[in-house]
């Protein structure tokens, strides 16, 4: 049943061209570089440190990790994170 509700949502948003993340609760990632990272639609922050940073999202987790990292902004569903980024790993 539920990957026949996900068909449908799926073809639903494709018929009326609306966004995916929006749809399904994705996160929507942009990446400047490797100097800023903004995510929206995450559900809080697991861990922060200089060189490691842990979201909690709808469906799994996203780890980031770097030197010298600050959250530069944080609202209830988006984060601003500057710093030298080097990995970003979603799982």
């Amino acid at each position: 049943m539920r990957r026949w509700t996900r068909k449908l949502t799926k073809w639903t948003t494709d018929m009326l061209d609306l966004p995916q993340d929006v749809v399904f609760d994705l996160p929507r990632v942009t990446m400047i570089g490797n100097m800023q990272l903004y995510v929206e639609n995450h559900r809080g922050v697991l861990h922060f440190s200089e060189t490691y940073l842990k979201l909690a999202l709808t469906q799994g987790s996203m780890e980031i990790r770097g030197k010298q990292l600050s959250i530069r902004a944080i609202l209830a569903e988006e984060v601003f994170i500057e710093g030298l980024i080097d990995e970003v790993k979603y799982s």
